[in-house]
């Protein structure tokens, strides 16, 4: 496998380069998919498209088992070097080499498979909706292992280590609208001030408090309230909540508690304040035996000495909507130690671009022996 990948690794090289280059926003991935399927169509892979979203997948063979590969596609708007524009910063571009290596791989060593893969090119990540829009269309339901990979800031794996889960937390945007009585600041009786009434959600909301052993947080990222003139008691103010737990119960415990708090407040000063979720992402649920398989993959790749445990990570990722909408798939993510800094979401992130080669290893052999696996559970349960 080693000297196969060898002869690819210059194509994968100019591949990264291309999409590096040419990043596109969530639901605004048109060359990026135009791209990706011209590619794979002159490797002789059928692309399936779709006339209704930017995503596309791939399937080899046939029949059960059904095991998946998935990546994001899209890039972050964010300002860099003084501009803003659509910006890989995140390492979708990396991902996605990744996975159109494992295609080229597979092909370059003639593998026939007894089952399908179905390889996932995903959109709008950074939204927290293109896995949902993956499901509504059927592409999970069938599936019974599906893995997927995202690099890793250095302050998490150094370079060269691998990790065979990520257990991301669940995060939630929401915005608060505040609406008070506009009133002359001298007349302060006559209205309802929705700056006194928006200190005093950000003052209740501080007293959340959930089961000490689930890391989470809620915090105030935004509060904007009041125009040009200093004189008029603004009857509007608008807040943005960030909210944060490492599993998805523990944010349905900090949900409630919002909506409670956020029912006091409103009762307190007799004005209405309306929630808005602006997004939502599900915590892991990280499948042991697919665990297993991925760790069982790196080893085969790297070594026992590179494997690092599972991470435990407060970040979001909608790769984890399919196991929260479809139980009944197995799914883990590889973490790539590739050297990254200064971190995520910074606008001159960076990181080792040799180490996408070893994660295209890494994956094609967690393919291989999730097929493996599959198979010798399935005549167990014969």
């Amino acid at each position: 496998m080693k000297t196969q990948l060898k002869d690819i690794e210059p194509r994968l090289k100019e591949i990264f380069e291309y999409l590096h280059a040419n990043p596109e926003i969530a639901w605004q991935e048109y060359n990026t998919t135009t791209y990706i399927t011209n590619l794979l169509k002159q490797e002789g892979y059928e692309v399936h498209t779709f006339s209704n979203s930017t995503g596309l997948y791939v399937e080899i063979g046939h029949g059960k088992p059904v095991i998946g590969l998935r990546t994001d596609m899209d890039a972050l708007l964010q300002e860099v070097d003084g501009e803003m524009r659509a910006n890989h910063s995140c390492g979708h571009d990396g991902h996605m080499t990744m996975i159109i290596g494992v295609l080229l791989l597979i092909k370059k060593l003639k593998i026939q498979f007894n089952g399908t893969l179905r390889v996932l090119f995903q959109p709008a990540e950074e939204k927290g909706e293109g896995a949902l829009s993956f499901v509504e269309k059927g592409l999970i339901d069938d599936i019974d292992y599906l893995f997927g990979v995202h690099v890793r800031p250095i302050q998490e794996l150094e370079d060269g280590t691998f990790s065979p889960a990520l257990h991301h937390g669940a995060s939630m945007m929401i915005a608060a609208e505040i609406y008070g009585v506009e009133a002359h600041a001298a007349r302060p009786h006559l209205g309802k001030n929705a700056i006194e009434i928006g200190s005093s959600l950000v003052e209740a909301l501080k007293s959340i408090h959930i089961d000490t052993m689930i890391p989470y947080s809620v915090k105030v990222t935004k509060f904007h309230s009041g125009g040009e003139s200093g004189n008029i008691i603004p009857g509007k103010a608008f807040i943005n909540l960030d909210v944060r737990a490492q599993t998805n119960e523990g944010m349905n415990v900090l949900v409630e508690d919002i909506h409670r708090i956020v029912e006091a407040v409103s009762t307190l000063y007799d004005a209405n304040i309306v929630l808005k979720v602006l997004t939502d992402i599900a915590a892991a649920k990280v499948d042991e035996d697919a665990q297993e398989i991925l760790e069982h993959a790196i080893i085969q790749s790297v070594g026992p000495e590179k494997v690092r445990p599972p991470l435990f990570t407060p970040g979001g990722e909608d790769f984890h909507f399919y196991t929260k909408q479809r139980p009944n798939v197995k799914t883990t993510m590889l973490g790539l130690g590739c050297g990254l800094t200064p971190g995520l979401h910074h606008p001159n992130m960076t990181f080792n671009r040799e180490q996408l080669i070893t994660g295209v290893e890494i994956l094609t052999r967690t393919v291989l022996c999730a097929f493996e696996y599959a198979k010798l559970e399935r005549k167990i349960t014969q």
